[in-house]
């Protein structure tokens, strides 16, 4: 027999459920394929031989795309790095002889950087030790779009469409009083801006979205930043500032690491939220207006409701490649995707060598952020704008919410 494997993982996604999708639509197509299995809980799950039959869950057009309406990993995720060097190798003799026993053919792994790591790995150790029956491929996603050799990653899209909405209302409700006030807002990014870029979206339709932007490509400077908040506030009853939660000091310390333990992931990835705390400490202390501070938190991740119609199509049709490259023997491989054009917007559906994507981290453009380092450009407006197009106006509704999809 020859059988599909599919897993997840790292941080959920409002889309990557709809690579599943994909990759399900195009196996179910195939007579190189027998059975789709799902490993519940990534890598996790296929060293704990934790399987699920994706027949028996997703049986008809009306489960795929509730599949594909349903936010966060819907096969369940982990944090698990493959070990470096000879440990490693016993972990991967120990995942194929799984695949060995449930006549695993193929293996596609969605999510971001420390997962296509793993697809390195995995696929590195079947190219050297000639093993041509085992085919392992990745899936792009994360909503800190810092994967490289791709555009724009699938479920940045509907994270920035959630994002830019969001400071729209956010800006409505700021400037109902004639208090002065300054509302700080933490967005996701530990070493990337992207996400916080986004916020700049709730200026497309003429509002005035958050006055100031700072991104973690940008030094953090306490001095600067207090001048340019009282810059805005002799001119405007109300400020609203958008942060990443990554933002450093040019000394490389997180401005969060003020309010923040030393505790790290199993990536070994220090916990860095917070900074908006401390920033409002700050202005409360030098300049001793009204302030609050957000976090936007685990929502700008599973908003499924304010998806990209734009995001959710992309996704799929990744999910698709990446299966058909996975079917072709393709080993080492990873769904992506080019701009070919801003305007009209128009992209080409490709797959790269993993290896020239993992242990790397796209950074913003300094030509995306404006000189001053408390906004974006209009290059990065550009950018941004034609991710977010689209809402899906078929969402499965019961009892006034939207319908989701368990597999497990």
């Amino acid at each position: 027999m020859k059988n599909l494997l599919i897993a997840q993982s790292g941080g959920p996604t409002a889309a990557i459920n709809a690579t599943v999708a994909g990759i399900v639509s195009r196996a179910y197509e195939s007579k190189e394929v027998d059975r789709v299995l799902g490993a519940l809980n990534g890598i996790e799950g296929v060293l704990e031989e934790s399987f699920i039959d994706m027949r028996e869950k997703i049986k008809s057009r009306e489960d795929m795309d509730l599949l594909c309406q349903t936010p966060s990993a819907a096969l369940g995720s982990c944090r698990l790095k493959l070990k470096d060097m000879k440990d490693a190798n016993l972990q991967i003799e120990e995942i194929i002889q799984i695949f060995r026993k449930y006549e695993i053919t193929y293996f596609i792994y969605i999510g971001g950087n420390d997962s296509m790591d793993t697809v390195d790995k995995l696929s590195a150790y079947l190219a050297d030790h000639h093993i041509n029956d085992i085919t392992v491929v990745g899936a792009p996603k994360t909503i800190d779009n810092d994967l490289e050799e791709i555009d724009h990653c699938p479920g940045f899209g509907s994270a920035a469409k959630y994002i830019g909405t969001t400071f729209l209302e956010l800006e409505r409700d700021c400037h109902v009083y004639a208090t002065k006030t300054v509302t700080i807002v933490e967005v996701m990014g530990r070493n990337t801006g992207w996400l916080t870029a986004a916020a700049s979206l709730a200026r497309v339709n003429g509002g005035r979205g958050p006055d100031l932007i700072y991104l973690c490509e940008i030094p953090f400077c306490n001095d600067r930043f207090i001048k340019d908040v009282e810059k805005q506030l002799r001119g405007n009853d109300s400020v609203l500032i958008a942060i990443s939660e990554g933002i450093k000091y040019s000394d490389g310390q997180y401005v969060s690491e003020q309010v923040q333990s030393n505790f790290v992931d199993a990536f070994g990835h220090s916990y860095i939220s917070g900074a908006a705390r401390v920033l409002e400490d700050i202005i409360r202390n030098t300049i001793g207006c009204k302030v609050r501070s957000l976090a936007l938190s685990l929502m700008q991740r599973c908003a499924g409701h304010i998806r990209s119609t734009i995001d959710i199509k992309e996704s799929k049709l990744l999910g698709i490649k990446a299966c058909e490259c996975v079917l072709q023997g393709e080993n080492g491989k990873m769904a992506s995707l080019i701009r070919t054009s801003n305007f009209p917007y128009k992209i080409e559906i490709t797959a790269i060598p993993v290896h020239q994507v993992c242990n790397h981290e796209r950074r913003v453009p300094r030509s995306y952020i404006n000189s001053e380092g408390n906004d974006i450009t209009d290059e990065m407006m550009q950018y941004l704008f034609p991710l977010i197009q689209g809402e899906d106006l078929e969402i499965q509704y019961k009892n006034g919410i939207p319908r989701h999809l368990t597999l497990y």
